[in-house]
């Protein structure tokens, strides 16, 4: 699949394929319900990672489409996928057994808030109108070696979602090490948080607008990124 980048804030599926770029080649990976799934579609062929789906199964492949659909075999979204070659299926204790046993390296989840010290909340607002939702979420936010979290930067109302402190539940203390979003890719720890790269914003505009004080800036180059991806438009810092 080919993806185009530009210097606007980056789409669902261009921040799929942002997440897609940084998992590491042959890691076992849980992908969270809604925008996370997308990430199957942008992984390449040839990486070795392995899906692991809450409901049961292992090596999961993209989307179903067209004749390829089959309604018995989906994600835990409940989406059509494909399986690739060696794809098995398993108790649904035992895919817990295995999201809490430590046997996942990577989780890409979604979120309401994510905190500058790595707290998780994405399972309730606390709203009276909210139905509350947490699924297998706290299992994975305590079980997997690292924890990504997908999401747009600003609520509908512009609120920033990645915040100083949590104001909703929380679903994990600690547990996030990274943040995908629309405006930027951000490190987040016991350290604070780090802008790695930003789309359609400068840093400096985008750390005001979140209340971010140094220390800021690279855990990596992320010109070598942008480089491997053959033409990726961010701003990094």
């Amino acid at each position: 699949m080919t993806t185009v980048y530009s210097d606007h804030r980056l789409s669902v599926d261009q921040r799929a394929a942002v997440v897609a770029r940084d998992i590491p080649a042959g890691a076992f990976v849980n992908l969270g319900i809604g925008q996370p799934t997308k990430i199957a579609d942008h992984l390449p062929a040839d990486s070795g990672v392995v899906l692991h789906t809450e409901n049961g199964m292992l090596n999961m492949g993209p989307r179903a489409e067209g004749d390829a659909i089959d309604l018995d075999l989906t994600n835990a979204g409940k989406v059509p996928v494909t399986e690739l070659p060696g794809a098995a299926y398993f108790h649904h204790a035992d895919s817990f057994a295995m999201m809490r046993g430590g046997h996942l390296d990577v989780c890409v989840l979604g979120a309401y808030q994510v905190a500058f010290d790595g707290d998780l909340a994405n399972w309730t607002t606390g709203r009276p109108d909210d139905i509350p939702a947490v699924g297998g979420a706290m299992d994975l936010a305590i079980g997997a070696k690292d924890v990504y979290v997908m999401m747009t930067l600003f609520t509908r109302s512009g609120e920033p979602k990645l915040v100083p402190h949590c104001t909703y539940p929380l679903t994990g203390v600690g547990c996030v090490s990274r943040v995908y979003t629309d405006h930027g890719v951000f490190d987040v720890g016991p350290d604070g948080v780090r802008i790695r790269e930003t789309y359609g914003i400068g840093a400096d505009e985008l750390a005001e607008r979140l209340g971010i004080t140094p220390p800021r800036g690279p855990r990596r180059n992320p010109a070598e990124s942008a480089v491997a991806q053959g033409g990726l438009s961010a701003n990094g810092f």
